[in-house]
């Protein structure tokens, strides 16, 4: 896809909208997380009236799929340098009032990037993209006659689910959100949203005979549920997850915006290299293998020595997105003890790492976070969660950190939505 969406999601013009969903239609894209990917070719124009139609409910569910995909892959990179998985190797200011946490962070809309170069990071307008195109597929295939759009439960459960996930990954990054020109919403609203959309999602998975679905749901409410604090409807989804289990968010090199991106600004560009903090990492005297490291040259200012990450290497890596080791971090958290121990050990094994010796503490399980959800999207809402401080002082670029620590709600969605005064 060659274009970016140019609109103001939250602020809700109907029309703005409707480019929105026009433009996400377009071209073709991957069926995200399905058993294979699949391409959708549709005409360059039409209008809103045909989209009434129950025989483009595929090219619905794919336009709304291919847009979570993309803003994933903001969430990932964006999330992670504020969550300082990686620091800044560049003088590139696009990139630097990331690396710096400046409070100039709430002009930044964000968008998916169209080119290996770009500097510039935010997730916000693919992200509510992916959020609006989700739910309003949702509507219309839910009005269409039941008889009319095949395998109509399963693409009911993925709207509903891919959209959970939109919102939960709004309310993790952001301090607030506005969605469709209504008011302001609190993490807390938003998480509540988020799992409302995975409980809805669940029926239709079960109805579709899809486990893989099911459980994605499930996984996608027990985080919602722990960021909400009910530990023990989070444990209830976590114990249902089957061990294997894994949906990933998929990656192409057909086009730039549907690749994963950190090949592109930490091996292409040598713009982001692995902080201190995750460098020579060991486990019972052997490497972690959870957090793959070597040091290549120097970064793109041509003389910072530079720490490449080497988890993701080619632009068509997947990134999981609910898996059944989140699952187990869950258990860890919610039962402690004995239960913990056991899970954070299967983790172990799976790594093959030495096995953990300790008793399950709650900081013994962050740091296990930390290292094996390394990249993936999940740092900064942990560090959120648990009130984990974030760097004072001076940034890799010697700049002073700004304030920024939950990404302010971009002052575009402030001003252009009646609803929010001020």
């Amino acid at each position: 896809m060659t274009q970016e969406f140019m609109w103001t999601p939250g602020g809700g013009q109907a029309r703005t909208k409707l480019r929105a969903l026009l433009a996400a239609l377009i071209t073709p894209f991957a069926l995200v997380g399905c058993d294979s990917l699949l391409e959708v070719s549709v005409p360059g124009s039409a209008t809103e009236a045909e989209f009434e139609n129950p025989a483009l409910a595929r090219t619905i569910l794919v336009a709304a799929l291919g847009e979570f995909e993309c803003s994933f892959a903001q969430f990932v990179t964006t999330t992670g340098i504020l969550a300082a998985e990686v620091e800044s190797t560049t003088g590139l200011r696009a990139t630097n009032i990331w690396n710096s946490r400046l409070d100039e962070l709430d002009n930044v809309m964000g968008g998916c990037t169209t080119s290996r170069a770009a500097d510039g990071f935010g997730y916000w307008a693919p992200m509510q993209t992916a959020r609006y195109l989700a739910d309003d597929g949702y509507r219309r295939i839910t009005d269409f006659p039941s008889g009319a759009v095949p395998n109509r439960e399963r693409k009911l459960a993925e709207l509903s689910a891919y959209g959970g996930y939109a919102y939960l990954l709004l309310g993790e990054g952001h301090c607030e959100i506005a969605a469709d020109g209504g008011p302001l919403l609190t993490r807390a609203e938003t998480f509540g949203i988020a799992e409302e959309r995975f409980t809805r999602a669940i029926p239709h998975a079960e109805a579709a005979g899809n486990p893989g679905l099911r459980h994605m749901a499930l996984m996608g409410r027990a985080r919602a549920r722990l960021n909400l604090g009910n530990t023990q409807g989070a444990l209830a989804d976590a114990q249902s997850i089957p061990d294997g289990f894994v949906r990933e968010v998929q990656f192409s090199s057909a086009q730039v915006r549907r690749e994963n991106r950190w090949p592109s600004i930490t091996i292409t560009s040598r713009r982001l290299a692995a902080k201190p903090t995750y460098r020579d990492l060991t486990v019972g005297g052997q490497p972690d293998t959870r957090v793959p490291i070597i040091v290549s040259g120097v970064g793109e200012d041509g003389s910072t020595v530079f720490h490449q990450q080497r988890k993701y290497t080619n632009h068509t890596d997947n990134i999981p997105l609910a898996s059944w080791i989140e699952a187990q971090f869950i258990i860890a958290e919610v039962q402690g003890g004995s239960a913990a121990v056991t899970a954070l050990n299967k983790i172990r094994t799976h790594f093959d790492l030495p096995a953990y010796t300790g008793n399950g503490n709650l900081d013994d399980i962050i740091e296990e976070r930390r290292r094996t959800f390394w990249l993936d999207g999940h740092r900064l809402g942990d560090m959120l969660r648990y009130g984990i401080p974030f760097e004072q002082g001076l940034s890799s670029r010697g700049d002073a950190y700004g304030g920024t620590t939950c990404i302010a709600l971009p002052r575009n969605e402030r001003l252009s939505n009646p609803n929010i005064a001020g």
